[in-house]
């Protein structure tokens, strides 16, 4: 009888962990895994079918499960860090472990591996961007005339300008998109934002941030680039307006320029029909922005 009772208690207690199972997500990472004896997949098509069975059975015995994404690169470079044997699965574990807490990673909800491989994948790029743009702004340095940190600087100016713009948007949901050109490739972070009638606005925090660190990159460095939102709100069209990044500051576009933006194929130049039910526009008023202290962002 306290056999019985101890192992109903270990189960109610296995529903109370929560697991990580790191994930190779591509053929090229799950091949370069291969080179490990005691990594025993030999197909990637099979491996994702295995995991995704792990993974509804995890959830259907009530446990809480997080997918991060694997990079055999960086666990070879922990295990060399860390001194760990890379051949051997206790490594891989800790490893793992690791990911939780710094990686890029998402909660296993029951969707289909097909989205969630995805979705991963835009979460890993996403962190990756924004470490690159604090990197970058923490790098440009102190202003050689007055010594104040220009980084630090334009991200106070981007936190004051994006205010501005949640100020003036009125109440409904706001999708922004913030694009800078920067090598190799673009800076892009998008941001939702919902403004109730009473005048809250509820956003995610670390969207709120990355959005914030994107904009000071192209405010630090006078990047080329643009700011983009699309209002929703009940029973009206949705309505897409815009600024291009210029200077210190942001530039309205004209109705002109937005429905031009919005109604050309981005790879062909082509025009495309613009949708029904959306009001291509000037933006609102942001007010005086001012410069950044002492004009000198470079």
């Amino acid at each position: 009888m306290a056999h019985t009772r101890h192992q109903t208690m270990r189960r109610v207690l296995r529903r109370e962990i929560a697991g990580t199972i790191g994930l190779l997500t591509d053929e090229h990472d799950f091949t370069a895994m291969r080179r490990y004896r005691t990594f025993t997949f030999d197909d990637h098509t099979t491996y994702l079918q295995q995991v995704e069975a792990l993974l509804r059975t995890l959830a259907s015995q009530g446990s809480h499960t997080t997918v991060a994404l694997f990079d055999p690169e960086e666990y070879a470079e922990f295990c060399a860090e860390t001194g760990l044997e890379p051949d051997a699965p206790t490594s891989r574990t800790r490893f793992t472990a690791e990911l939780a807490a710094t990686g890029p990673s998402l909660p296993y909800q029951g969707q289909p591996l097909d989205d969630l491989v995805p979705e991963l994948v835009d979460e890993a790029v996403r962190q990756a961007t924004w470490q690159y743009a604090t990197t970058l702004l923490a790098s440009i340095g102190a202003c050689a005339s007055c010594g104040e940190d220009i980084g630090r600087a334009a991200f106070l100016r981007a936190s004051d300008l994006l205010t501005r713009i949640l100020d003036t948007a009125g109440p409904g949901e706001r999708h922004m998109v913030c694009s800078v050109s920067a090598t190799p490739e673009p800076l892009v972070a998008a941001l939702w934002a919902d403004e109730k009638p009473d005048g809250t606005i509820h956003l995610d925090e670390t969207e709120a941030l990355e959005f914030t660190t994107i904009l000071a990159v192209g405010i630090a460095t006078q990047s080329a680039g643009g700011l983009v939102v699309r209002a929703s709100a009940p029973d009206t069209p949705d309505r897409v307006y815009g600024w291009r990044l210029r200077g210190e500051g942001l530039k309205p576009l004209t109705a002109g320029e937005v429905f031009d933006a919005y109604c050309t194929d981005i790879e062909s130049g082509d025009l495309v029909s613009p949708e029904s039910g959306v009001d291509y526009c000037a933006p609102s008023d942001l007010g005086d922005t001012g410069t950044l202290r002492g004009g000198h962002a470079h």
